[in-house]
């Protein structure tokens, strides 16, 4: 295997690589000819990272076994199934996209995750974890002809939706592999000979012949088949780290390394003469063959694309604001603060906290529904659990948000992350849809901030509040805004007048991220503007003011228009029979480009020209 010290300055020569017109040649490759093609796509994912930016630590860790699955399987016919898509950057090279690998995350370019849209070879979309095992024994149970397997992260492994599928695809005995990347050793860190040894072992033929002679020998008397099968889960279990799988109903082979191609394909074939649910055990490095990866895997994770910034925003980002807000809490002795995150301590913040503050810290693995439901119990018992969790995942603990935290009133805070575009991720980790899902909940309060000085200021206020909150702000940068920390100026319901005009027929509802858009718009036309602040409960008094003094309300959020802020304020011009016009800026019902937030918006035609000229055409109508 090429290892590399440095990101390669010029493109690299792929031969092999490119004289692969269709994957049908690729099965007859030789073993030397599938370790020089590894090395290609290794070479190749450094060079278009460089460039593209995007998640290429995961990828590198599964080069070796791109390589394999579709030497060994008959691909695209055989479906695999990347979980999450962080690991699919090589499959992408290798299925036929290479030449557009440099416009990976951008406007028209190629998806950063598996997507059904762009290839054959995506057998499902994806960008939230752990979905791959059930999408893969749907698939094998809708047609049975084909071979399909799973590739599941030591990270994404952890849900429970994962054992949720491993569970049913057990119980029915139906024909699947699940391929498990363990490239931090979550699991087990039993690699090396032995381990490799016993992979074979387990994969061999005379053991299957073995194994099912005895199957069907004992199938006549059920208490020998059932101590036979308890002895040999027992025998593994002393040499191997998958008697948990064994017990679910699979055939587990493992531990084995995961860089090792020339094994790893012998090991496939094996398997794919296999019948029913088979878990096959890898152990990976994240970064393999690029030094400063391998030595410090969490920063290179993923890279940011190299380009000159447009945002006119100058403060902290957002997560720092919260992470500094999460430890001046603590630091001021309140030992009923507990923190939680679901998997997104770095991103969300939270670094600093968890080390400076361990006792009140808890990462609970991808696990947003059981993040939900441990801070509802903490609340019970008196603590006040502050959940940081993204726009995106937030989805996933919906029941328990309203079953386990709204229903029974509790202190929980939620402080959501990645609220609005996100950019280059897509359509799978934009934040568009929070503000509609969360403003229907009973006992629910929700707030946007504008700004930093806002964000913290919010912060406090939910935090002081009885009963759930939601502060909910988006990603990068805030304007730069000097954070008051002494004085607090939030009221519950109630918005800020930041320009009052007497003769303007319109006001601006400003929702949150997009003041800058709105606060242009209105020294346009020289219009009301205000910063709502609260989405749930609104400022119904100032509503019912303003609506006696200007013809027309028009709201500007970064969230859906169906059911968003927006939708919140013409219900109650409507309920009040209001004498005013109304007019929603939000997102359209269609789900964001891929591309940079700038895009995104741009699609969505959230810009400052757009909002002038729908507004002016509204006014020349009435």
């Amino acid at each position: 295997m090429k290892t590399f010290k440095k990101f390669p300055e010029n493109e690299p020569s792929t031969p092999l690589l490119d004289s692969l017109k269709t994957l049908d040649a690729l099965r007859n490759f030789s073993s030397s000819d599938l370790l020089s093609l590894a090395d290609e796509i290794r070479e190749f994912l450094l060079y278009s990272t460089k460039h593209s930016g995007g998640h290429f630590g995961a990828g590198l860790g599964v080069v070796e076994l791109t390589v394999a699955l579709h030497h060994v399987f008959n691909t695209p016919n055989d479906k695999i199934v990347w979980d999450v898509g962080h690991q699919a950057y090589p499959h992408k090279i290798l299925t036929g996209r290479k030449e557009k690998m440099l416009s990976m995350r951008q406007k028209d370019g190629l998806h950063p995750f598996p997507s059904r849209e762009e290839s054959n070879f995506d057998a499902f979309g994806v960008g939230h974890s752990s979905t791959s095992i059930g999408a893969a024994l749907g698939m094998s149970i809708a047609n049975p002809t084909n071979k399909y397997i799973s590739v599941i992260g030591d990270g994404a492994i952890t849900a429970g939706m994962a054992y949720e599928a491993m569970a049913h695809a057990g119980s029915i005995d139906e024909d699947l592999l699940v391929i498990l990347n363990d490239n931090n050793m979550s699991i087990s860190n039993n690699t090396g000979g032995i381990s490799n040894y016993l992979a074979k072992i387990w994969s061999s033929k005379w053991y299957i012949q073995i194994r099912e002679g005895g199957k069907s020998v004992l199938r006549m008397i059920p208490s020998a088949k059932r101590f036979a099968k308890k002895t040999e889960t027992h025998i593994k279990g002393f040499l191997s780290p998958g008697a948990l799988f064994e017990e679910l109903g699979f055939q587990y082979i493992g531990p084995m390394d995961g860089h090792n191609l020339k094994d790893l394909v012998r090991t496939l074939k094996n398997i794919n003469d296999l019948s029913g649910p088979v878990f096959l055990h890898l152990v990976t490095q994240k970064g393999k063959g690029f030094i400063p990866a391998e030595k410090d895997p969490i920063k290179f994770h993923a890279l940011s694309k190299i380009e000159t910034s447009t945002s006119k925003n100058i403060g902290p980002k957002y997560q720092e604001v919260f992470g500094e807000w999460l430890c001046e809490k603590a630091e001021s002795g309140d030992t009923n603060l507990v923190a939680i995150t679901p998997a997104m301590s770095e991103g969300s913040g939270m670094t600093e906290f968890a080390q400076r503050f361990p006792n009140q810290f808890f990462d609970v693995a991808i696990a947003e529904q059981h993040s939900m439901t441990f801070a509802a119990g903490l609340a019970c018992e008196g603590k006040k659990p502050v959940l940081a969790i993204y726009s995106t995942f937030l989805q996933r603990a919906y029941d328990q948000l309203i079953h386990d935290v709204a229903i029974q009133n509790l202190d929980v805070l939620l402080a959501i992350d990645r609220a609005g575009f996100v950019g280059e991720d897509g359509a799978t980790h934009a934040g568009i849809f929070d503000l509609t899902y969360l403003r229907c909940i009973p006992n629910l309060t929700i707030m946007v901030p504008a700004n930093e000085n806002e964000c913290w200021q919010m912060l406090d206020f939910g935090y002081s509040l009885n009963g759930p909150a939601a502060v909910r702000y988006p990603r990068g940068n805030a304007p730069g805004e000097n954070i008051e920390k002494n004085t607090n100026t939030i009221e519950l319901g109630k918005a800020k007048i930041l320009e009052l005009k007497e003769s303007a027929t319109v006001a601006i509802l400003s929702f949150g991220s997009l003041l800058d858009i709105s606060e242009e718009v209105a020294k346009e036309i020289d219009a009301t503007l205000v910063d709502m602040r609260f989405v749930k409960p609104l400022d119904e008094s100032l509503l019912r003011e303003l609506s006696t003094s200007h013809d027309l309300f028009v709201t500007v959020e970064e969230n859906v228009i169906a059911g968003g802020a927006g939708s919140a304020v013409n219900e109650f011009v409507n309920a009040n029979s209001l004498p005013i016009k109304l007019l929603n800026f939000g997102i359209p019902d269609e789900f964001p480009v891929v591309g940079s937030p700038e895009d995104q918006k741009q699609a969505a035609e959230l810009t400052k020209e757009n909002l002038l000229a729908k507004i002016k055409s509204k006014l020349a109508k009435q």
